[in-house]
């Protein structure tokens, strides 16, 4: 695909966004009407249809992401939305086309120009709700358990968080690499979509014995790999679940809380434990385009489907990122802009 011509004009100069001026909770967001970004060279237009929200937006508004947050800003990490227009040098996309981004901020807006190398395919078939809610959650489910995992059919894994986006993804990834899967969330609700995609044993995340009831299930070999969002003290428990040389994957820390991991029980159990995080590992050549070749099959045939939960209008992403930040929350929440 070539970009024969560029353009910087827009259909429309101004446009609705948030906008966050301070760090602070999510109450801080403001509704306002903004110019439409000029197009530049190397840049897409996008027009923005939606926005999937993740833990880390949450955390990137109050100021406590991995990166420092720089204000003002519009947030939204991760969206979909239709081409409208190439800059200059831009090849690979065509007007009209669906894609996603990885943009790290800007989603959050009716449209978004962003850098080139920021802007993902998306497979065909899904809706944008379900275009925005696969790059994160999927692509690091990916990583997770294979590029970084190397999980191995008829290993256990076990999923924390097992009915929110990174969760439901896990559980549809492990699936198709055969793997037996354990999770954990914090309701019956939750656990019932857990074992409806795929989860062979299902646990109340909150439980007092649950190294106990993870032993138990493994018939007291422990899992093979952890997916571990939490954070704080619950590392430690997670440190109690695992078999012989199995896989403690960091990616995330909901809890915010400081996590410490001692080295004696690592070696005691040939244990490795092993960050994960999409962005640093979008640049290194081939981990997306491999990706992507293990997730066209799944979805032709239906054995993967993004899950998207709960979908906001734009004036509604405070109460979103309220409802992520309290787990009311199952699936990929959705921000719609055009709503």
């Amino acid at each position: 695909m070539t970009n024969p011509s560029s353009t910087s004009t827009s259909p429309t100069s101004t446009m609705r966004a948030v906008w966050v001026e301070q760090v602070g909770e999510p109450e801080t967001m403001q509704l306002r009407d903004l110019p439409v970004p000029p197009l530049k060279p190397g840049f897409v237009r996008l027009k923005v249809e939606a926005v999937g929200i993740n833990f880390a937006d949450v955390l990137a508004v109050q100021g406590k992401y991995l990166t420092p947050t720089q204000t003002p800003m519009i947030p939204g990490m991760e969206f979909a939305g239709m081409v409208e227009a190439l800059g200059e040098g831009v090849s690979g996309f065509v007007v009209g086309q669906q894609v996603g981004c990885l943009g790290g901020r800007g989603g959050l807006a009716e449209y978004a120009v962003v850098p080139a190398q920021t802007v993902v395919p998306i497979p065909e078939g899904l809706s944008s709700a379900e275009a925005a809610a696969f790059p994160v959650s999927y692509y690091t489910a990916y990583i997770s358990l294979v590029t970084l995992g190397q999980a191995r059919a008829g290993e256990t894994v076990l999923v924390q968080g097992a009915a929110g986006a990174l969760g439901t993804a896990l559980i549809q990834v492990a699936r198709a690499l055969e793997l037996k899967i354990i999770a954990l969330a914090s309701t019956d609700e939750k656990l019932k979509l857990a074992a409806d995609l795929g989860a062979h044993t299902t646990l109340i995340s909150e439980r007092p014995d649950i190294v106990e009831a993870v032993k138990e299930a493994t018939g007291g070999a422990g899992v093979n790999l952890l997916v571990e969002i939490t954070g704080g003290e619950m590392v430690q428990r997670s440190l109690r679940m695992m078999a012989n040389r199995g896989r403690v994957m960091i990616v995330g820390s909901a809890s915010g809380e400081r996590a410490s991991v001692e080295g004696v029980a690592l070696m005691k159990k040939n244990l490795s434990v092993i960050g994960v995080w999409l962005t640093s590992m979008m640049g290194e050549p081939g981990v997306i385009e491999e990706a992507l070749s293990f997730f066209a099959p799944l979805l032709r045939s239906g054995q993967i489907r993004p899950q998207v939960g709960h979908t906001y209008a734009l004036a509604e992403s405070a109460a979103a990122f309220r409802d992520l930040l309290e787990r009311k929350t199952t699936g990929k929440v959705v921000i719609e802009p055009g709503r």
